[in-house]
Protein backbone atom coordinates (compact mmCIF):
# COMPACT_ATOMS: atom_id res chain seq x y z
CA UNK A 1 0.00 0.00 0.00
CA UNK A 2 1.50 3.30 -0.73
CA UNK A 3 2.69 5.96 1.64
CA UNK A 4 0.04 9.20 1.89
CA UNK A 5 2.30 12.30 0.54
CA UNK A 6 2.83 14.44 2.88
CA UNK A 7 3.68 18.26 2.17
CA UNK A 8 6.95 18.35 3.95
CA UNK A 9 8.65 15.60 5.78
CA UNK A 10 11.71 16.73 8.45
CA UNK A 11 14.35 14.31 9.21
CA UNK A 12 15.51 15.53 12.86
CA UNK A 13 13.53 16.97 15.85
CA UNK A 14 16.47 19.28 17.10
CA UNK A 15 15.75 22.53 18.12
CA UNK A 16 15.30 23.84 13.59
CA UNK A 17 13.27 20.75 12.75
CA UNK A 18 10.62 21.05 16.30
CA UNK A 19 10.09 24.80 15.66
CA UNK A 20 9.81 24.39 11.47
CA UNK A 21 6.95 21.84 12.58
CA UNK A 22 5.44 23.99 14.61
CA UNK A 23 5.30 26.37 11.93
CA UNK A 24 4.18 23.77 8.98
CA UNK A 25 1.49 22.77 11.67
CA UNK A 26 0.09 25.93 12.10
CA UNK A 27 -0.20 26.74 8.55
CA UNK A 28 -2.26 23.14 8.02
CA UNK A 29 0.46 21.59 5.67
CA UNK A 30 0.81 17.98 6.06
CA UNK A 31 3.97 16.95 7.81
CA UNK A 32 5.92 14.28 9.65
CA UNK A 33 8.99 14.76 11.68
CA UNK A 34 11.51 11.27 11.82
CA UNK A 35 13.70 11.47 15.02
CA UNK A 36 16.11 8.85 15.60
CA UNK A 37 16.49 9.23 19.57
CA UNK A 38 13.70 8.67 21.95
CA UNK A 39 13.41 12.23 22.43
CA UNK A 40 13.63 16.03 21.01
CA UNK A 41 17.00 17.01 20.60
CA UNK A 42 19.19 13.87 20.96
CA UNK A 43 22.73 15.86 20.09
CA UNK A 44 22.61 17.74 23.24
CA UNK A 45 21.90 14.15 25.48
CA UNK A 46 25.81 13.99 23.90
CA UNK A 47 27.07 17.59 23.97
CA UNK A 48 28.43 19.32 25.15
CA UNK A 49 30.27 16.54 26.85
CA UNK A 50 31.25 18.67 30.06
CA UNK A 51 27.12 19.99 29.83
CA UNK A 52 27.64 23.61 29.90
CA UNK A 53 26.04 24.98 27.09
CA UNK A 54 27.86 28.53 25.41
CA UNK A 55 24.62 30.07 24.31
CA UNK A 56 23.65 33.24 26.64
CA UNK A 57 20.50 33.27 28.97
CA UNK A 58 19.96 36.57 30.14
CA UNK A 59 17.03 35.98 32.30
CA UNK A 60 16.88 39.72 33.47
CA UNK A 61 17.23 42.39 31.44
CA UNK A 62 15.52 45.42 32.61
CA UNK A 63 12.32 45.09 30.23
CA UNK A 64 8.85 43.36 29.52
CA UNK A 65 9.51 43.75 26.07
CA UNK A 66 9.41 39.90 24.94
CA UNK A 67 11.06 40.90 21.14
CA UNK A 68 14.02 42.88 23.32
CA UNK A 69 14.49 39.99 25.77
CA UNK A 70 14.88 37.55 22.70
CA UNK A 71 18.47 39.41 22.09
CA UNK A 72 19.74 37.98 25.33
CA UNK A 73 17.88 35.04 25.24
CA UNK A 74 20.07 32.62 23.05
CA UNK A 75 18.13 29.43 23.33
CA UNK A 76 13.95 29.90 23.05
CA UNK A 77 12.18 28.69 19.61
CA UNK A 78 10.24 31.37 18.52
CA UNK A 79 6.42 30.10 18.52
CA UNK A 80 2.95 31.83 18.96
CA UNK A 81 3.21 31.75 22.95
CA UNK A 82 5.86 33.99 24.78
CA UNK A 83 5.32 32.13 27.39
CA UNK A 84 7.27 29.18 26.27
CA UNK A 85 10.60 30.32 26.77
CA UNK A 86 14.00 28.71 27.55
CA UNK A 87 14.44 31.19 30.18
CA UNK A 88 12.08 29.31 32.12
CA UNK A 89 14.37 26.51 32.64
CA UNK A 90 17.26 28.07 33.84
CA UNK A 91 18.54 31.48 35.14
CA UNK A 92 21.91 30.23 34.47
CA UNK A 93 24.00 33.02 32.53
CA UNK A 94 25.79 29.43 30.98
CA UNK A 95 22.83 26.66 31.11
CA UNK A 96 23.14 23.15 31.71
CA UNK A 97 22.50 20.59 28.22
CA UNK A 98 19.62 18.76 30.33
CA UNK A 99 18.21 22.57 30.82
CA UNK A 100 17.56 22.29 26.72
CA UNK A 101 16.51 18.54 26.62
CA UNK A 102 13.50 19.62 28.67
CA UNK A 103 12.84 22.87 26.94
CA UNK A 104 12.44 20.78 23.71
CA UNK A 105 10.74 18.14 25.13
CA UNK A 106 8.07 20.38 26.68
CA UNK A 107 7.95 22.27 23.09
CA UNK A 108 7.18 19.38 20.70
CA UNK A 109 4.21 18.34 23.39
CA UNK A 110 3.02 21.95 23.78
CA UNK A 111 2.12 21.71 19.82
CA UNK A 112 1.43 18.00 19.68
CA UNK A 113 4.10 18.24 16.77
CA UNK A 114 4.22 15.00 14.81
CA UNK A 115 7.34 13.43 15.52
CA UNK A 116 7.89 9.51 15.33
CA UNK A 117 10.83 9.15 18.11
CA UNK A 118 13.01 6.56 17.57
CA UNK A 119 13.05 6.19 13.81
CA UNK A 120 16.11 6.53 11.92
CA UNK A 121 16.10 7.53 8.09
CA UNK A 122 18.32 4.90 6.14
CA UNK A 123 17.96 6.07 2.39
CA UNK A 124 16.51 9.22 0.52
CA UNK A 125 15.99 8.72 -3.23
CA UNK A 126 13.67 10.73 -5.76
CA UNK A 127 11.32 9.97 -7.82
CA UNK A 128 9.79 12.51 -10.14
CA UNK A 129 9.48 15.74 -7.98
CA UNK A 130 8.42 13.26 -4.92
CA UNK A 131 11.10 12.30 -2.23
CA UNK A 132 10.83 8.61 -0.82
CA UNK A 133 12.41 8.02 2.88
CA UNK A 134 12.61 4.60 3.95
CA UNK A 135 13.10 3.78 7.76
CA UNK A 136 14.53 1.77 9.99
CA UNK A 137 10.98 0.45 10.55
CA UNK A 138 10.69 -1.17 7.32
CA UNK A 139 8.14 1.80 6.21
CA UNK A 140 8.53 4.24 3.12
CA UNK A 141 7.49 7.97 3.62
CA UNK A 142 6.37 9.88 0.27
CA UNK A 143 6.79 13.84 0.63
CA UNK A 144 6.94 16.91 -2.00
CA UNK A 145 9.67 18.48 -0.35
CA UNK A 146 12.07 17.06 1.98
CA UNK A 147 13.50 19.49 4.93
CA UNK A 148 17.04 18.40 6.35
CA UNK A 149 17.54 18.95 10.20
CA UNK A 150 20.01 16.85 11.12
CA UNK A 151 22.81 18.42 12.09
CA UNK A 152 26.46 18.16 12.23
CA UNK A 153 25.64 14.90 13.30
CA UNK A 154 29.36 12.97 12.47
CA UNK A 155 32.80 13.89 13.33
CA UNK A 156 35.07 15.73 11.34
CA UNK A 157 38.15 13.61 10.98
CA UNK A 158 41.49 16.05 10.26
CA UNK A 159 43.54 14.76 7.54
CA UNK A 160 46.42 13.54 9.20
CA UNK A 161 48.51 10.59 9.28
CA UNK A 162 47.57 8.18 12.70
CA UNK A 163 44.83 10.62 13.38
CA UNK A 164 43.04 6.95 14.11
CA UNK A 165 45.04 6.18 17.26
CA UNK A 166 43.70 9.42 19.23
CA UNK A 167 40.81 9.40 21.41
CA UNK A 168 37.89 11.41 19.91
CA UNK A 169 36.22 14.29 21.42
CA UNK A 170 32.66 12.59 21.31
CA UNK A 171 34.30 9.56 23.30
CA UNK A 172 36.95 10.20 25.76
CA UNK A 173 36.65 9.98 29.15
CA UNK A 174 35.21 13.37 31.01
CA UNK A 175 36.66 12.33 34.36
CA UNK A 176 39.18 14.29 34.84
CA UNK A 177 40.93 11.91 37.17
CA UNK A 178 41.47 9.38 34.21
CA UNK A 179 44.15 12.10 33.30
CA UNK A 180 46.60 12.38 36.26
CA UNK A 181 50.00 13.53 35.96
CA UNK A 182 49.73 12.29 32.11
CA UNK A 183 51.22 14.78 29.37
CA UNK A 184 48.13 15.33 27.09
CA UNK A 185 47.65 16.52 23.47
CA UNK A 186 44.30 18.38 22.74
CA UNK A 187 44.60 18.77 18.49
CA UNK A 188 42.05 21.78 17.92
CA UNK A 189 41.71 25.30 19.01
CA UNK A 190 38.32 25.71 18.85
CA UNK A 191 35.59 25.37 21.85
CA UNK A 192 35.51 21.63 22.55
CA UNK A 193 39.03 21.30 22.74
CA UNK A 194 39.22 24.25 25.03
CA UNK A 195 36.69 23.21 26.58
CA UNK A 196 38.71 19.60 27.14
CA UNK A 197 41.58 21.58 28.01
CA UNK A 198 39.34 23.24 31.07
CA UNK A 199 38.60 20.51 32.71
CA UNK A 200 42.00 18.55 32.40
CA UNK A 201 43.97 21.55 34.29
CA UNK A 202 43.56 20.15 37.71
CA UNK A 203 45.00 16.81 36.89
CA UNK A 204 46.65 16.72 33.95
CA UNK A 205 51.04 17.02 34.19
CA UNK A 206 50.99 18.64 30.90
CA UNK A 207 48.68 20.22 28.10
CA UNK A 208 49.33 20.99 24.90
CA UNK A 209 46.47 22.38 22.35
CA UNK A 210 47.95 22.59 18.49
CA UNK A 211 46.41 23.45 15.53
CA UNK A 212 47.53 25.54 12.77
CA UNK A 213 45.43 28.42 13.08
CA UNK A 214 45.31 31.49 15.24
CA UNK A 215 43.18 31.01 18.81
CA UNK A 216 40.50 33.95 17.99
CA UNK A 217 38.37 34.72 20.47
CA UNK A 218 34.99 35.60 20.10
CA UNK A 219 34.68 38.69 21.83
CA UNK A 220 36.86 40.35 18.97
CA UNK A 221 35.72 38.03 15.83
CA UNK A 222 32.04 38.89 16.73
CA UNK A 223 31.83 35.16 15.21
CA UNK A 224 30.27 33.22 18.39
CA UNK A 225 32.04 29.75 17.04
CA UNK A 226 35.24 31.23 17.84
CA UNK A 227 36.88 30.77 21.33
CA UNK A 228 34.33 32.06 23.75
CA UNK A 229 35.81 33.80 27.37
CA UNK A 230 34.09 30.78 29.27
CA UNK A 231 36.15 27.87 27.89
CA UNK A 232 39.78 30.45 27.73
CA UNK A 233 40.81 29.72 31.58
CA UNK A 234 43.13 27.24 29.52
CA UNK A 235 44.65 30.58 28.11
CA UNK A 236 46.39 31.68 31.68
CA UNK A 237 47.76 28.35 32.42
CA UNK A 238 49.60 29.17 29.00
CA UNK A 239 50.82 32.30 29.74
CA UNK A 240 51.20 32.43 33.05
CA UNK A 241 53.89 29.55 32.79
CA UNK A 242 51.88 26.39 34.38
CA UNK A 243 53.01 23.44 32.07
CA UNK A 244 50.60 24.05 29.66
CA UNK A 245 50.85 25.50 26.19
CA UNK A 246 49.06 26.52 22.95
CA UNK A 247 51.14 24.84 19.90
CA UNK A 248 51.16 26.91 16.47
CA UNK A 249 51.47 24.40 13.11
CA UNK A 250 50.62 21.15 11.85
CA UNK A 251 50.61 18.21 13.04
CA UNK A 252 52.45 16.02 10.84
CA UNK A 253 51.85 12.85 11.93
CA UNK A 254 50.42 10.91 15.16
CA UNK A 255 52.12 7.12 16.05
CA UNK A 256 52.33 5.08 18.48
CA UNK A 257 54.03 1.32 19.21
CA UNK A 258 52.02 -1.70 20.91
CA UNK A 259 50.45 0.60 23.74
CA UNK A 260 53.00 2.86 24.84
CA UNK A 261 53.59 6.73 24.58
CA UNK A 262 52.41 8.63 21.20
CA UNK A 263 54.59 10.14 19.05
CA UNK A 264 53.68 13.28 17.34
CA UNK A 265 55.44 15.07 14.94
CA UNK A 266 54.97 18.53 14.63
CA UNK A 267 56.12 21.58 12.15
CA UNK A 268 56.23 24.85 14.35
CA UNK A 269 54.89 27.84 12.39
CA UNK A 270 56.76 29.93 14.64
CA UNK A 271 59.89 28.79 13.48
CA UNK A 272 59.82 28.16 9.68
CA UNK A 273 58.06 25.11 9.81
CA UNK A 274 60.74 23.21 12.09
CA UNK A 275 59.73 20.08 12.62
CA UNK A 276 60.22 18.33 16.20
CA UNK A 277 59.13 14.77 17.45
CA UNK A 278 57.16 15.31 21.13
CA UNK A 279 55.81 12.64 23.19
CA UNK A 280 52.64 12.15 24.93
CA UNK A 281 50.69 9.91 27.35
CA UNK A 282 47.32 10.49 25.39
CA UNK A 283 45.97 12.55 22.00
CA UNK A 284 42.74 13.95 22.17
CA UNK A 285 41.03 14.91 18.36
CA UNK A 286 38.46 17.54 18.85
CA UNK A 287 38.28 18.23 15.27
CA UNK A 288 34.44 18.86 15.18
CA UNK A 289 31.80 17.82 13.33
CA UNK A 290 30.33 17.71 9.45
CA UNK A 291 26.93 16.80 8.48
CA UNK A 292 26.26 13.21 7.31
CA UNK A 293 25.22 12.77 3.34
CA UNK A 294 25.86 8.95 4.13
CA UNK A 295 21.62 8.21 3.48
CA UNK A 296 21.04 9.70 -0.01
CA UNK A 297 21.20 7.99 -3.19
CA UNK A 298 23.14 9.33 -5.92
CA UNK A 299 19.93 10.84 -7.84
CA UNK A 300 19.80 13.38 -4.65
CA UNK A 301 23.22 13.59 -2.61
CA UNK A 302 23.68 16.81 -1.65
CA UNK A 303 26.57 18.61 -3.05
CA UNK A 304 28.97 19.55 0.13
CA UNK A 305 31.01 22.94 0.39
CA UNK A 306 33.82 23.73 3.25
CA UNK A 307 35.74 20.63 3.21
CA UNK A 308 32.74 18.51 2.29
CA UNK A 309 31.02 19.25 5.98
CA UNK A 310 28.07 21.01 4.52
CA UNK A 311 26.18 20.74 2.24
CA UNK A 312 26.36 23.86 -0.58
CA UNK A 313 22.92 25.63 -0.50
CA UNK A 314 20.86 28.77 -2.34
CA UNK A 315 20.10 32.03 -0.65
CA UNK A 316 16.75 30.17 0.15
CA UNK A 317 17.90 27.34 2.19
CA UNK A 318 17.27 24.82 -1.36
CA UNK A 319 20.08 21.99 -1.48
CA UNK A 320 21.53 23.95 -4.86
CA UNK A 321 21.73 20.47 -6.99
CA UNK A 322 18.54 18.84 -5.55
CA UNK A 323 15.13 21.32 -5.88
CA UNK A 324 12.69 20.52 -3.13
CA UNK A 325 14.91 19.28 -1.01
CA UNK A 326 15.80 22.56 1.95
CA UNK A 327 18.05 22.27 5.13
CA UNK A 328 17.28 24.22 8.32
CA UNK A 329 19.28 24.28 11.63
CA UNK A 330 23.09 24.79 11.87
CA UNK A 331 23.90 23.14 7.96
CA UNK A 332 22.33 26.24 6.44
CA UNK A 333 25.40 27.99 8.23
CA UNK A 334 27.61 27.77 4.72
CA UNK A 335 25.53 30.79 4.09
CA UNK A 336 27.55 33.30 6.66
CA UNK A 337 30.19 30.25 7.34
CA UNK A 338 32.45 31.79 10.09
CA UNK A 339 31.35 35.02 9.94
CA UNK A 340 27.89 35.14 11.28
CA UNK A 341 25.05 33.27 13.62
CA UNK A 342 23.43 30.80 11.60
CA UNK A 343 25.09 27.85 13.45
CA UNK A 344 23.38 28.45 16.09
CA UNK A 345 19.97 28.37 17.67
CA UNK A 346 20.19 32.33 18.69
CA UNK A 347 20.64 32.68 14.45
CA UNK A 348 18.82 29.72 12.74
CA UNK A 349 15.71 30.09 14.50
CA UNK A 350 15.04 33.02 12.37
CA UNK A 351 16.53 31.44 9.65
CA UNK A 352 13.70 28.89 10.41
CA UNK A 353 10.63 31.34 10.03
CA UNK A 354 12.22 32.95 6.68
CA UNK A 355 12.28 29.28 5.10
CA UNK A 356 8.66 28.69 6.43
CA UNK A 357 8.05 31.99 4.76
CA UNK A 358 9.62 30.90 1.38
CA UNK A 359 8.14 28.02 1.54
CA UNK A 360 4.62 29.72 2.02
CA UNK A 361 5.62 31.76 -0.70
CA UNK A 362 6.62 29.25 -3.38
CA UNK A 363 4.27 26.67 -3.10
CA UNK A 364 1.24 27.50 -1.29
CA UNK A 365 0.56 31.15 -3.03
CA UNK A 366 0.71 32.86 0.17
CA UNK A 367 2.90 36.07 0.23
CA UNK A 368 6.43 37.11 2.17
CA UNK A 369 3.94 39.40 5.59
CA UNK A 370 3.97 43.08 4.79
CA UNK A 371 2.09 45.95 5.88
CA UNK A 372 1.81 49.11 4.68
CA UNK A 373 3.55 51.95 5.59
CA UNK A 374 3.16 55.62 3.79
CA UNK A 375 6.28 56.20 1.25
CA UNK A 376 7.32 59.79 2.63
CA UNK A 377 10.95 59.55 3.08
CA UNK A 378 9.38 60.38 7.41
CA UNK A 379 6.92 57.82 7.58
CA UNK A 380 9.73 55.64 6.25
CA UNK A 381 12.36 56.93 8.40
CA UNK A 382 10.19 56.16 11.75
CA UNK A 383 9.11 52.61 10.23
CA UNK A 384 13.25 51.24 9.85
CA UNK A 385 14.38 52.71 13.16
CA UNK A 386 11.51 51.74 15.36
CA UNK A 387 11.78 48.23 13.79
CA UNK A 388 15.86 48.38 14.48
CA UNK A 389 15.25 49.49 17.94
CA UNK A 390 13.53 46.35 18.90
CA UNK A 391 14.39 43.42 16.22
CA UNK A 392 16.15 40.48 17.70
CA UNK A 393 15.89 38.75 14.10
CA UNK A 394 18.10 41.64 12.76
CA UNK A 395 20.39 42.13 15.66
CA UNK A 396 21.16 38.05 16.13
CA UNK A 397 21.30 37.55 12.00
CA UNK A 398 23.19 40.80 11.53
CA UNK A 399 24.02 41.26 7.43
CA UNK A 400 21.52 38.39 6.83
CA UNK A 401 18.51 38.94 7.55
CA UNK A 402 16.95 42.20 6.46
CA UNK A 403 13.63 44.38 6.45
CA UNK A 404 12.93 45.54 2.85
CA UNK A 405 10.72 48.03 1.92
CA UNK A 406 9.29 47.75 -1.59
CA UNK A 407 7.98 50.59 -3.81
CA UNK A 408 8.75 53.03 -2.17
CA UNK A 409 8.29 55.93 -4.33
CA UNK A 410 4.53 54.32 -5.31
CA UNK A 411 1.86 55.27 -3.09
CA UNK A 412 2.34 53.30 0.18
CA UNK A 413 5.25 51.56 1.00
CA UNK A 414 5.51 47.40 1.56
CA UNK A 415 7.71 46.81 4.75
CA UNK A 416 8.94 43.20 5.10
CA UNK A 417 10.65 42.23 8.00
CA UNK A 418 13.63 39.73 8.13
CA UNK A 419 14.02 38.41 4.90
CA UNK A 420 17.42 36.66 3.49
CA UNK A 421 19.27 39.64 2.13
CA UNK A 422 20.59 37.52 -1.05
CA UNK A 423 17.49 36.05 -1.16
CA UNK A 424 16.18 39.73 -2.51
CA UNK A 425 19.06 39.56 -4.44
CA UNK A 426 18.94 36.98 -6.34
CA UNK A 427 15.05 37.78 -6.97
CA UNK A 428 13.14 35.61 -4.56
CA UNK A 429 10.80 38.80 -3.94
CA UNK A 430 10.19 39.15 -7.68
CA UNK A 431 10.27 42.50 -9.75
CA UNK A 432 12.73 44.13 -9.23
CA UNK A 433 11.89 47.06 -11.93
CA UNK A 434 10.75 49.11 -8.08
CA UNK A 435 13.14 50.48 -6.03
CA UNK A 436 13.72 48.52 -2.88
CA UNK A 437 15.35 49.01 0.51
CA UNK A 438 17.20 46.70 2.46
CA UNK A 439 17.57 47.83 5.73
CA UNK A 440 20.23 45.19 8.28
CA UNK A 441 22.43 45.99 11.09
CA UNK A 442 25.85 45.33 10.48
CA UNK A 443 29.40 45.24 12.24
CA UNK A 444 31.59 47.66 9.95
CA UNK A 445 34.20 45.96 7.33
CA UNK A 446 36.96 45.61 9.70
CA UNK A 447 35.78 44.86 12.83
CA UNK A 448 37.45 42.04 13.68
CA UNK A 449 40.48 44.35 13.54
CA UNK A 450 39.76 46.32 16.15
CA UNK A 451 40.97 45.39 19.90
CA UNK A 452 38.12 46.65 21.87
CA UNK A 453 39.89 47.02 25.03
CA UNK A 454 42.90 48.92 23.27
CA UNK A 455 42.39 52.43 25.01
CA UNK A 456 44.78 54.33 22.94
CA UNK A 457 43.01 53.13 19.36
CA UNK A 458 40.74 56.32 18.20
CA UNK A 459 36.49 55.33 17.83
CA UNK A 460 34.22 56.78 16.49
CA UNK A 461 31.94 58.08 18.77
CA UNK A 462 28.75 56.96 19.76
CA UNK A 463 25.96 58.99 17.78
CA UNK A 464 28.16 60.70 15.21
CA UNK A 465 26.42 60.52 12.22
CA UNK A 466 29.18 62.36 10.09
CA UNK A 467 31.88 59.32 10.43
CA UNK A 468 28.97 56.85 10.76
CA UNK A 469 30.54 55.00 7.79
CA UNK A 470 34.00 53.90 10.01
CA UNK A 471 31.67 52.62 12.99
CA UNK A 472 33.30 49.00 13.67
CA UNK A 473 30.20 48.35 15.95
CA UNK A 474 26.85 46.75 14.84
CA UNK A 475 25.22 49.92 13.46
CA UNK A 476 21.79 49.85 10.76
CA UNK A 477 23.11 50.01 7.60
CA UNK A 478 20.60 51.37 4.63
CA UNK A 479 21.34 50.35 1.21
CA UNK A 480 18.22 51.14 -2.08
CA UNK A 481 18.15 49.28 -5.17
CA UNK A 482 16.88 50.40 -8.36
CA UNK A 483 16.28 47.69 -11.21
CA UNK A 484 18.42 45.41 -9.05
CA UNK A 485 21.42 47.26 -8.99
CA UNK A 486 23.14 49.08 -5.77
CA UNK A 487 22.52 52.69 -5.92
CA UNK A 488 23.12 54.06 -2.73
CA UNK A 489 24.19 53.20 1.25
CA UNK A 490 23.65 55.16 4.59
CA UNK A 491 25.34 53.77 7.76
CA UNK A 492 23.15 54.87 10.77
CA UNK A 493 25.61 56.20 13.41
CA UNK A 494 26.20 53.45 16.21
CA UNK A 495 25.04 53.80 19.85
CA UNK A 496 26.35 52.10 22.80
CA UNK A 497 22.73 50.83 24.02
CA UNK A 498 21.83 50.16 20.18
CA UNK A 499 19.44 52.59 20.45
CA UNK A 500 18.71 54.64 17.37
CA UNK A 501 16.30 57.18 18.09
CA UNK A 502 18.03 60.56 18.33
CA UNK A 503 18.04 63.14 16.17
CA UNK A 504 21.96 62.41 14.72
CA UNK A 505 19.85 58.62 13.43
CA UNK A 506 16.93 60.58 12.14
CA UNK A 507 17.44 63.44 10.33
CA UNK A 508 20.80 62.06 8.09
CA UNK A 509 18.42 58.59 7.16
CA UNK A 510 15.37 61.34 6.03
CA UNK A 511 17.80 63.22 4.33
CA UNK A 512 19.37 60.12 2.90
CA UNK A 513 15.65 58.69 1.38
CA UNK A 514 14.77 62.30 0.41
CA UNK A 515 17.74 62.98 -2.17
CA UNK A 516 17.94 59.04 -3.23
CA UNK A 517 14.43 58.06 -3.44
CA UNK A 518 12.54 58.23 -6.67
CA UNK A 519 11.48 61.81 -7.81
CA UNK A 520 7.85 61.06 -6.81
CA UNK A 521 8.79 60.81 -3.18
CA UNK A 522 11.13 63.27 -2.77
CA UNK A 523 8.41 66.03 -3.86
CA UNK A 524 6.26 65.26 -0.74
Amino acid sequence: MAADLLDYLIIGAGPAGLQLAQELGAAGHAYLVLESGSAPGTFFSRYPRHRQLISINKVHTGTDDPELNLRMDWNSLLSPDNDLLFTRYSERYFPKADDMLRYLSDYAKHFELRVDYGTTATRVSKRGETFEIQDDRGRTHRARRLIVATGVSKPYTAPIPGIELAERYETVPVDPRDFTDQRVLIIGKGNSAMETADSLVETAAVIHVAGPGSVKMAWRTHYVGHLRAVNNNFLDTYQLKSQNAILDGTVVSVEREDNGPFTIRFAFSRANELVKEIRYDRVIACTGFRFDPAIFDDGCRPALVHKDRFPKITSAYEVENVPGMYVAGTITQPRDFKRGTSGFIHGFRYGVRALHNILQQRYHQVPWPAVNVPGTPEAITDAVLTRVNRSSGLYQQFGMLGDVVLRPGDGDARYLEEVPVDFVRDGGLGDHAHDVLIVTLEYGPDHDKVDPFDVTVARVAQDDAERALDAAYLHPVVRLYRDGGLVATHHVAENLENEWNRPAHHGPLTAFLTAHAPAALAAR
